[in-house]
């Protein structure tokens, strides 16, 4: 490389990293409809923490999936793998409720349906593609309410541009975290749900997160712990992979550690966006690459009861040729910083403190 190049690349990198810096500080009030071509809405139950959160658009959006949980609980999911004709769908529903929940799908697609929104399917039928996901969220008050149709309508009604709000709202509404070490007393807190949002030029990513694991929830930039399964006094936190090492090796040939993960009790749902044309095959990439993310926010991550599942989508509205490994090692860094702030944003409910009380 001559000299001349070598200063030309200095400045060059010297620009992309105030440009980064300048990204950081944007991030922090950001949500997903950042992103131009979508809308966000949501119906909470007032009866008791649970209900929907819609991503609808503008278009029909290519997406893509990867979902890396045991127990995923999820309807038309399997059309966003990329041997699925189905290239684009209509929106996104996230639910509260368990898999019980998954009956709330039905009232996005009538909201659709009554827009005449979706597929040909002949004159005047139209199909609406509504892929649905849901998390566990019954052990907060009467697990008898769940969402229903009517609660995916109003979350679909409600939809706007507008920044998304956060916390005890929506599908994150009953969300909890830090869950897996309760049986011996160690409790765990409120989850919720987060957004945030990177802007550099004209490309735009976002992400959405319902937060609900048995894991810590950590702060991804320096790895402490903002919320996660608590000491047995209740004011500390325990530090959910400390304790299993220790009792691990407090164990000794037998190898028994007790936990509490069963099937469809967690779930971590998270959404990327980007206006960034991309193909479904494509997202699929992004998709994984942007769970990255989920695994420095959140320890252990993808365990066995755990149906984390992330979607990538793309509005299109860009042609900008960003290469997919950039958006996704970018879009992880989004997903990381929306996790944080769905339990940052929580408030506590009875029995489950939010980080805010705990702190």
């Amino acid at each position: 490389m001559r000299r001349r190049e070598f200063a030309a690349a200095l400045t060059g990198a010297a620009a992309a990293a105030r440009a980064v810096g300048a990204a950081e500080t944007s991030r922090f009030s950001g949500s997903l409809t950042d992103v131009p071509g979508l809308k966000v809405g949501h119906f909470t139950d007032p009866r008791r923490p649970t209900g929907c959160t819609a991503i609808l658009f503008d278009e029909p959006a290519a997406a893509g999936v990867d979902y890396d949980g045991s127990a995923p609980g999820e309807t038309q999911v399997v059309m966003l793998q990329p041997v699925s004709p189905v290239e684009r769908i209509h929106a996104i529903l996230l639910s509260g409720g368990g898999v019980m929940g998954l009956g709330a799908v039905a009232g996005a697609m009538r909201f659709h349906e009554d827009r005449k929104i979706g597929y040909d399917w002949g004159s005047p039928m139209r199909i609406p593609i509504v892929v649905g996901a849901i998390i566990d969220d019954l052990a907060v008050g009467d697990a008898r309410i769940r969402p229903d149709p009517e609660a995916a309508y109003r979350a679909c009604a409600a939809a706007s541009t507008a920044p998304v709000p956060e916390g005890n709202v929506g599908a994150g509404a009953g969300g909890t975290v830090g869950r897996m070490l309760q049986s011996r007393g160690l409790r765990g807190m409120k989850g919720g749900l987060g957004t945030a949002s990177l802007r550099l030029g004209e490309v735009t990513i976002g992400a959405l997160a319902v937060v609900n694991p048995a894991g810590d929830v950590l702060d991804w930039r320096t790895g402490r712990i903002v919320a996660g399964a608590r000491t047995a006094d209740g004011n500390g936190l325990a530090d959910i992979v400390a304790t299993l090492k220790k009792d691990l090796a407090a164990a000794g040939r037998q190898g028994r550690v007790e936990i509490n993960d069963p099937p469809l009790r967690s779930t971590t749902l998270l959404v990327v966006a980007t206006n960034v044309a991309y193909s479904k095959t494509q997202l699929t990439k992004i998709a994984m690459m942007a769970n990255a993310g989920g695994a420095w926010a959140i320890r252990p991550y993808h365990t066995t009861g755990d149906g984390d599942q992330l979607f990538a989508v793309s509005t299109g509205r860009s042609k900008a040729d960003v290469p997919l490994s950039v958006t996704g090692a970018l879009a992880a860094e989004v997903v990381a910083e929306a996790i944080v702030r769905g339990v940052l944003a929580a408030k506590s409910v009875e029995g489950w403190p939010a980080a805010s009380a705990l702190a």
